[in-house]
């Protein structure tokens, strides 16, 4: 019967997704959703794909065996990320009126300085939406009681989130995270209610909380410590904002007041609600000890799905596995649109002379198609928690992409040399580090991060030998 309540879900998301298909008329429409969405919807959809599969079973069983000092990456790193674009970001790119986060680096840079960012840009997807395919999976392992491997229910949701994200890209993207967000909201208040009640009320929990050292944040005063602390939040903080679905929000805001207000309402509410699956989760340690002990080394993404479908009624299961399926979904489709976009306008484009907009907007649709395939391929294959996959998706874009972006708009001596060195400088540090010596004093990327930087500043500061005239900053 569960089982049953949850393909009726699904075929209501697809439903939405293939009416908001009929909005599309060009690629315009299909990458930015015409640059028609209200607050609302921008906010919708901010929360909603930020607040997917890591939020809901990865943070929730890191904090478990970590505290809130296993958290510095996500929710704190993730929303502060949300917020900087709000601030800093939404309005100088917005005025741009680009298409993705790649024509920035183009514009203010050059053509080889936008095909290498837009490269880490796509590859920095990989593991977030293989995260969201690996929850997927074990949703539908856990709602058949096993009669679905994890890996059939890995295919099944990767296709149904491929079915309406192909046809409808950003207007379905939109409107499916705006209905997934109020299915979110009101089911994990309701479940996290239903919980507080049985694992005697909401203070309980977190005085048994506190007297365990789960409230532990900040790192011991040890030069190590405080690095690591540091990198784990900047990796996400900084490294997350070069990304092309942030920006495909914002800029898919009817103006840029929408696009600046959408994000920071949406960064903030996400922190704060990232905060419910954390009591849901060590609630679990007070209804169910036995349980968690069992599975917190074996398998600790497991323990709020057994949770509910052990001790809550039929009803409330349908509630919370609704409200999974909406967190991963919007998560998924926004995560799967966003890298192909970037492949098909800043790398593959480049590479034909004349195209048309319903060749371009073809083209794009075949990539959705073929890096559903890829990430699915990669879910079905890695042994990575669904924490750390979203964890590591960013180092990349913070070594290669983030300083580009920053000077590019802040600094108006920022050359295309300039940039070319702190992509040659951060990439290469890093890579360095992460082969030979990934558990040093400095994290890689860290150091890549602080060696991007060096470059950015000795590169345009230097005689120039490389690159176009510098051009100028966004207003």
């Amino acid at each position: 019967m569960l089982l049953w309540f949850v393909i009726a879900y699904l075929a209501i998301s697809i439903a939405i997704g293939l009416v908001a298909a009929l909005r599309v008329h060009n690629s315009n429409d299909y990458i930015t959703a015409g640059r028609h969405l209200p607050i609302y919807i921008v906010f919708a959809a901010v929360f909603a794909t930020w607040f997917g599969a890591e939020t809901v079973l990865g943070i929730s069983a890191t904090f478990l065996r970590e505290g809130l000092g296993g958290l510095v990456s996500d929710p704190f790193g993730a929303s502060l990320c949300l917020i900087l674009v709000g601030l800093f970001f939404a309005r100088p790119l917005y005025r741009m009126n680009l298409l993705t986060i790649g024509d920035f680096y183009r514009q203010r840079y050059n053509r080889p300085v936008e095909l290498i960012t837009s490269i880490c840009i796509a590859l920095s997807y990989l593991g977030w939406v293989s995260a969201q395919i690996t929850a997927l999976g074990l949703v539908f392992n856990v709602l058949s009681q096993g009669d679905i491997s994890r890996e059939a229910g890995m295919i099944i949701g990767a296709s149904v989130v491929l079915v309406y994200t192909l046809f409808g890209g950003m207007w379905s993207v939109a409107l499916t995270t705006f209905f997934q967000m109020i299915i979110i909201v009101l089911g994990l208040f309701y479940i996290a209610y239903l919980v507080a009640g049985m694992s005697g009320g909401v203070g309980t929990v977190i005085s048994h909380a506190a007297e365990n050292g789960k409230f532990q944040f900040w790192p011991r005063l040890e030069l190590a410590d405080i690095l690591m602390f540091i990198a784990a939040w900047v990796t996400m903080g900084f490294g997350s904002i070069p990304q092309q679905d942030v920006f495909q929000r914002v800029n898919s805001s009817k103006n840029e007041n929408v696009a600046v207000y959408g994000s920071i309402l949406g960064g903030s509410a996400y922190f704060l609600f990232a905060f419910v699956p954390l009591f849901l989760a060590y609630a679990a340690t007070l209804i169910d000890p036995q349980m968690v002990a069992g599975l917190i080394d074996k398998d600790s993404q497991l323990i709020l799905p057994t949770l509910i479908f052990n001790h809550m009624p039929l009803y409330a299961q349908v509630i919370f596995f609704g409200a999974l399926l909406s967190v991963i979904m919007s998560t998924a489709s926004g995560t799967l649109l966003a890298p192909s976009v970037t492949i098909s306008e800043n790398i593959l484009k480049g590479l034909f002379r004349e195209m048309n907009d319903s060749q371009f907007l073809l083209m794009t649709r075949g990539v959705v198609i073929c890096f559903a395939l890829i990430v699915t391929g990669y879910a079905l294959h890695t042994d990575a928690t669904i924490h750390k996959m979203v964890e590591n998706a960013y180092k990349v874009t913070l070594v290669a992409a983030f300083i580009p972006l920053v000077f590019g708009i802040y600094w108006k001596r920022a050359t295309t040399q300039g940039a070319a060195c702190a992509i040659v400088a951060g990439l290469g540090i890093w890579i360095v580090l992460e082969i030979a010596n990934p558990s040093g004093l400095w994290p890689p990327q860290l150091a890549g991060l602080v060696a991007a930087f060096t470059g950015m500043l000795a590169g345009s500061l230097l005689p120039q030998w490389y690159g176009t005239p510098n051009q100028p900053a966004p207003a």
